[in-house]
């Protein structure tokens, strides 16, 4: 499935999302991002913070990923770094490729769901407190918390749904 959505922030940049069951095919140049779409013990894993906005909201934990990095390790940090959570098992779900006009792509944001577990109580975002808050809700209400999300973060959700039942 391709969806694509016009920032709200900045009408020159387009978000194209595509359903991925891998990203070899991807230009590693411009894979700047990995986020999971994660699940605890059956709830979906939500993190308050800012994403791309000048307000904070409701969104998935992740980040960028670091030079020498795997996009995997970032993930597997940036989860622990958000959340205080261990990715226990974790399978692609699809991308979000960046577009400015005139200019093309400038970053492919990687998806993936998981499973974690918590390592402890969250305490703080060691980012500097980008992240203030985590929390495990049903994943039937989740357009409560991420209504800013469009039809890309339901998508998300909805793959991440479908392919939760393959993880261990």
């Amino acid at each position: 499935m391709k969806i694509i959505e016009q920032f709200k922030q900045d009408p020159s940049v387009t978000f194209e999302y595509v359903d991925a069951n891998s990203f070899v095919e991807l230009d590693v140049a411009f894979c700047k991002q990995s986020y999971g779409i994660c699940f605890c013990d059956g709830k979906l894993v939500i993190v308050f913070g800012f994403f791309g906005g000048k307000e904070r909201e409701w969104g998935f934990p992740g980040g960028r990923i670091e030079p020498g990095e795997t996009y995997e390790d970032a993930l597997k940090r940036e989860i622990r770094e958000e959340s205080n959570m261990e990715v226990l098992s974790f399978v692609p779900l699809g991308y979000q490729k960046g577009s400015r006009s005139g200019q093309g792509v400038f970053s492919y944001q990687l998806r993936y769901v998981c499973k974690v577990r918590p390592y402890g109580d969250f305490i703080a975002d060691p980012a500097g407190g980008v992240i203030t808050a985590v929390k495990l809700i049903d994943p039937v209400n989740y357009e409560k918390y991420l209504s800013n999300w469009g039809k890309i973060g339901v998508r998300s959700v909805e793959r991440a749904r479908e392919l939760l039942p393959i993880l261990h």
